[in-house]
Formats: C-alpha cells, sequence, structure tokens
C-alpha cells in the first residue's frame, strides 16, 4: 500500500512538471487592447499566434481590456480567450489606465467623478471576463488639472497623490470588481522608476498587501536612454518588491527596448530577471514579438563568435517543430525562447537570493537607484524597506534619511558589534544627527581625482565631495588625490570611525553615479571587502561585473562588458572545490599575490579562484 501511494504521489509530481513548458518558471505574453480588438478578426488572431508561438513556448496570455480609451467589446474579448485556451494557454485580463499614452503617458484625474466612474466600469468590465488580471504600470497619476489642484489644498503633490490612489485602488477597482466576481485576483504591476513612484501616487507601504499580489518592471533597455535604468536592475527590482510581500511578487516584465544595443541585451534581461528567481516572466508586448523583426547588421553584437553565452547565430538558424516545420527566426519571439529555455535548467538548481541588505524607507528619495549601480561594481544588493538587524554589514544610503530613528539603529547595530557603511550623501544630510558616533563632516566643497595611491590610478578626473573627520578619530581606507602619490592633499573614498563594538565607514560616491563604473579594481576591492562580511565571498576585478548569491552554496558571475574579463572570486571558506554547472569544468585555488602593499589588509584569510568571462555573459557555480 505504502508503494502504491509512493507511486500516486511520483506520478502526480511528474504531471505537475509537464503542466507548463518550463521547469524553474511560467513565460507568458501581454497583449495590448489594440491587439486584441484586432483579434475580433480569427485570420488575424491565427496568423499571427502562429509566428509567435513557433518561435517561443508560451504558458500564459493576458488579453488587455483597455488603453488610451479604447475598451475592447465582451464579444472580442470572449473569442480571444477561448482562441487561447483551446490552444492549452492560461488566460488573464489587463488593464492600462491612460487616457492617451501618446501625450507623456496621460493619465485620469481620480479626483475627477467623470473619470472615477469610466476607471470604475473598465475594472467592472475586466473582472467579467477573468478571473485575474494585471493593472500596467500606468495606474498612477499625473494630472494637475483645476479638480486636482483644488482637492490638494495645502498637501504636497506626494502625499495627495498617494493618499488619493491608494483610496481609488480601493474603491474604484478592488471593491467593484470584486463585487462582480468575487473570485478576481487583481495585481498591480510597479514600473521600474520604484525611487520616484511616491511622486506619482504609488504607494508602497500598502499597495502590495491591499492587491492580491505585485508584477515587477524588470525593462532596463539602453541605459543612455530617457530613464537611465543599469543593467543590474533587472535583477535588483524584483528582489526589492519581493521583499516588501515575500511570495506575492509574481512576475517580471520586460519589453523588446533596448535590442538596438545588440540582441544580447534583450537576452540580458531576461536572465536577470530569472535570476532573481521570479516565478513567471511577461513578454510585452504582443505586437512587439511581431513587429521586431531580426535584423543581423543590427542585433549581432561585435563580440559574438568568442563564446559568449547568447549565441546570435545558434539563434538564427532554422528549427524544426514537433509537427516536422522548418521555421526560420523572424522575430524576437525567437530571441526570448532560446534565452528563457537555456537559462531554464540554470534557473532549477539556484537556491534563495541573498545579497547586502540596504535599508529604504518607504516614500524615501535620495542616492536615486544607487543599489543598482552598486551592483555593476560586483555588490550583490538586496534592499529592504525595515532596518536590518541580522546581519554584519548594514548599507545605508541618503533615502535612510526619512527615518527621524536612524541614528539609534545605526547606534545598536555598532553596539552589538555590527558595521554600518553610510554614503557621503547620508553623511551630509544627517551629520549633525551622527556627532554623537563620529564628527564627520561632507562639506560642499568638491575635488577632481585621479589617483588612489595604492589602489591605483585611472585616466579621467572625476569629480567626489570632501569628506572631512578629525585626525587619528577617523582613518582613511581608500584616499584619492589629483594626483594622491607625490601630490599635497587628499581627500577619504572610504573613511573609518570606531564606535563601541562596531565600525562605521563612509563611502564617498562620485557626483556622477557612473564615474562607480571608472574606479580602479583596488578601490572597488576594498568596497567589496567591507560591505560582504555576510556573503562569504566577493570578487576582485573592475565594474561591471555582477555577482549573484543563493543559500544553497551556487552562485552566478555576469560581466556586463564589451570585452572580455577575468576576475578573481575570494572565500572566506576553505573549498574543496568551485565547480561550473554548465560545463563541469572544476575552478583551482590560487595564491594570493602579495606584492602590492595594501594599507587596508584583509584580517581574515580567504582562498582565491580565478574566473574569465565573455563578454556580456554568465557564469554559473557550485561550491563544495
Amino acid at each position: 500500500m505504502k508503494q502504491i501511494f509512493t507511486l500516486i504521489i511520483l506520478i502526480g509530481i511528474t504531471l505537475l512538471s509537464q503542466a507548463g513548458n518550463y521547469k524553474s518558471y511560467k513565460v507568458s505574453v501581454y497583449v495590448r487592447a489594440y491587439e486584441v480588438e484586432k483579434m475580433k478578426d480569427l485570420n488575424w488572431l491565427d496568423s499571427t499566434w502562429t509566428i509567435i508561438s513557433d518561435q517561443a513556448k508560451i504558458d500564459k496570455i493576458y488579453l488587455e481590456t483597455h488603453r488610451d480609451l479604447l475598451i475592447v467589446p465582451d464579444e472580442t474579448l470572449e473569442q480571444a480567450k477561448k482562441y487561447f485556451l483551446d490552444k492549452g494557454l492560461e488566460v488573464g485580463g489587463g488593464i492600462t489606465y491612460t487616457i492617451d499614452e501618446s501625450n507623456s503617458f496621460e493619465t485620469f484625474c481620480y479626483s475627477n467623478p467623470e473619470h472615477r466612474d469610466i476607471v470604475q466600469q473598465i475594472a467592472e468590465h475586466t473582472a467579467r471576463h477573468f478571473d485575474d488580471f494585471i493593472l500596467d504600470d500606468f495606474f498612477f497619476t499625473s494630472c494637475k488639472s483645476d479638480i486636482e489642484i483644488e482637492a490638494k489644498g495645502d498637501m504636497s503633490w506626494t502625499e495627495y497623490r498617494t493618499k488619493l490612489m491608494t483610496e481609488a485602488g480601493m474603491d474604484l477597482v478592488i471593491k467593484p470588481a470584486k463585487k462582480i466576481n468575487p473570485d478576481v485576483k487583481i495585481i498591480i504591476k510597479y514600473p521600474n522608476w520604484y525611487d520616484h513612484f511616491q511622486g506619482l501616487g504609488f504607494d508602497l507601504s500598502n499597495g502590495p498587501t491591499m492587491f492580491d499580489g505585485v508584477w515587477t518592471g524588470t525593462e532596463t533597455r539602453d541605459p543612455s536612454s530617457a530613464q537611465h535604468l543599469q543593467n543590474y536592475l533587472s535583477y535588483n527590482i524584483i528582489r526589492y518588491f519581493n521583499n516588501l510581500r515575500p511570495g506575492f511578487n509574481f512576475g517580471g516584465w520586460v519589453d523588446s527596448g533596448g535590442s538596438g544595443m545588440g540582441m544580447d541585451r534583450y537576452a540580458e534581461q531576461l536572465w536577470l530577471t530569472m535570476f532573481a528567481k521570479a516565478p513567471e516572466v511577461i513578454l510585452f508586448a504582443y505586437h512587439q514579438l511581431l513587429g521586431t523583426e531580426l535584423h543581423t547588421e543590427i542585433h549581432r553584437t561585435p563580440w559574438q563568435g568568442m563564446g559568449t553565452s547568447f549565441n546570435y547565430d545558434e539563434m538564427m538558424k532554422p528549427v524544426q517543430t514537433p509537427n516536422g516545420k522548418t521555421i526560420t527566426p523572424s522575430t524576437i519571439a525567437r530571441v526570448a525562447g532560446v534565452a528563457l529555455q537555456q537559462v531554464d535548467d540554470v534557473v532549477s538548481k539556484l537556491g534563495n537570493p541573498v545579497g547586502i541588505k540596504s535599508y529604504k524607507p518607504f516614500h524615501s528619495l535620495g542616492d536615486d537607484f544607487l543599489q543598482n549601480y552598486l551592483g555593476m561594481i560586483g555588490l550583490p544588493m538586496d534592499m529592504y524597506s525595515d532596518f536590518p538587524t541580522d546581519q554584519q554589514v548594514v548599507l545605508l544610503t541618503e533615502q535612510a534619511k526619512y527615518d527621524p530613528d536612524i541614528v539609534n539603529k545605526m547606534k545598536k547595530q555598532l553596539h552589538k558589534g555590527g558595521d554600518v557603511v553610510i554614503t557621503s550623501a547620508l553623511l551630509k544630510a544627517i551629520q549633525e544627527d551622527i556627532a554623537d558616533i563620529a564628527e564627520l563632516r561632507a562639506s560642499d566643497l568638491k575635488a577632481l581625482v585621479n589617483d588612489f595611491g595604492y589602489a591605483g590610478e585611472i585616466y579621467k578626473d572625476i569629480l567626489i565631495t570632501q569628506v572631512k573627520y578629525q585626525t587619528n578619530d577617523a582613518w582613511e581606507i581608500v584616499s584619492a588625490g589629483r594626483p594622491l602619490k607625490g601630490g599635497v592633499s587628499g581627500y577619504p573614498m572610504l573613511l573609518r570611525a570606531k564606535y563601541s563594538k562596531g565600525n562605521l565607514y563612509v563611502l564617498t560616491i562620485p557626483d556622477d553615479f557612473g564615474n562607480l563604473y571608472d574606479l580602479p579594481a583596488g578601490v572597488l576591492n576594498t568596497f567589496r571587502q567591507v560591505l560582504s562580511k555576510d556573503l562569504g565571498m566577493y570578487i576582485e576585478g573592475p565594474s561591471k561585473v555582477g555577482l549573484f548569491l543563493y543559500d544553497n552554496s551556487t552562485f552566478i558571475v555576469e560581466s556586463f562588458r564589451d570585452e572580455p574579463v577575468t576576475i578573481q572570486l575570494v572565500s572566506y571558506e576553505d573549498l574543496s572545490e568551485i565547480k561550473d554547472l554548465v560545463s563541469g569544468i572544476k575552478l583551482e585555488k590560487i595564491q594570493e599575490d602579495n606584492s602590492v602593499q595594501n594599507r587596508w589588509r584583509n584580517p581574515r584569510e580567504t582562498y582565491k579562484f580565478r574566473i574569465t568571462l565573455m563578454p556580456h555573459s554568465y557564469k554559473v557555480f557550485r561550491k563544495y
């Protein structure tokens, strides 16, 4: 009887594992209302879906009911819904609450009675057709009509809009939709510009628990474009939103933006989303998977042919479908299909992500998006809305100034023997408050620097804040000047002040965060060493190499560079071996080079391994 029961369980597990196209996550496609409306023509629907489904394996489709005042009729929604259900896909709904997306994302005015009626009607309309739907990332308001100005009164725009949108979410969307369909799950998709949410009404202190879950915008596109989002955000933002309400971050959302930089960039966003252990990824959107055609002269990057993780030439080869049909890759759908199939097995071997805990109070500004730049210099980030009390090291950026009790929390961390690392911008914001810990100042004066002494030099000048301190009460761990060696002045890049059983560090951040990438490896290595006490390992080498750590002895290193790079992995644990989980190759320990006399030597014994990465490529390892 026991054997029969065990067999039933095994059969059940097997069936579950075969339920989707991937074993580590679900892959979905979002369809805008414009394309859903076209699905009234079954010939158009079938022909376009064939193009997408021949190139990528899809588990679920989200059919949008409204965008830009276009409301898709009931008949069209039901016809499209039936079509995809018959194909074996799950089907959900979506809403984009815009009046005119092309007009600077023109939103509804949520104090306007007419607009409020429309918003509610759209929610009710959607709930009639779907048991789950996503609010695309325009459920905010930028409206400054006379009605809104009068309603705001003496409140700030941030205070007014967060209150307004929280009320609108509950009274205009959630309650009416659940009255129509008590089983409906309503998920809010938060965009990628999280540091500025509160100014437009997104309320992260209430929204993740008020809605049935969240979706996460992991589209980072081209860092030189309008939002200037760093590649690492595609990973970091998933972790941040998951920490707001663990278990209720349902997935990441990637579009084709940035594909003009080469298809490596598009694939990379998908990989980073999955490296953060998102349970599902949405490919935005149906029209992009159809219309973003593959052009080798644009999409094949110069570093192809070097053995990179994304192989453009291999991706472009014709493929055979199970029914014997030959498919020639034609659109970005094929890139998504290849990239997601490639990392599926890798992701299945990863544990839960871990990183350096950074405290970001709700609705806080300052050092905007800095954690993503730090992730790009090899510091694994893990952002929390509560002050971490279980770490040897806590990172505080300028955002922490929004906590009126921040100094007391810092003192508790230091009294127990932990360290606190603060940025120069936070020091400037709270320097009078922390004088009881150390009398430090971030002055209004600036310095141009390019020489970091024993830590190296760079080819360009960068601008930093001049951090001041009391001699012998605090010590410069890394200094900078122009020049420093043979010069007459210098300024701390990393400063240490002891307090009780712990250490307060000040990390000087260049005025242009992008200059972090220009810092020499010697500077970055010291930053990593100080901040990584909880992690058991860190990397040594130049910038634009990310480290992703997991709680089951697995880790990933990924290069964001355009040329090959060799780094060193530094472990505090005497490992018997490190094994590449894809190639099976084992890394050998190397002897530490003591030729450089570093004033800041690691007090703990370390063990080093050498890793070489191709451009825009990753490797996955397990420690033994």
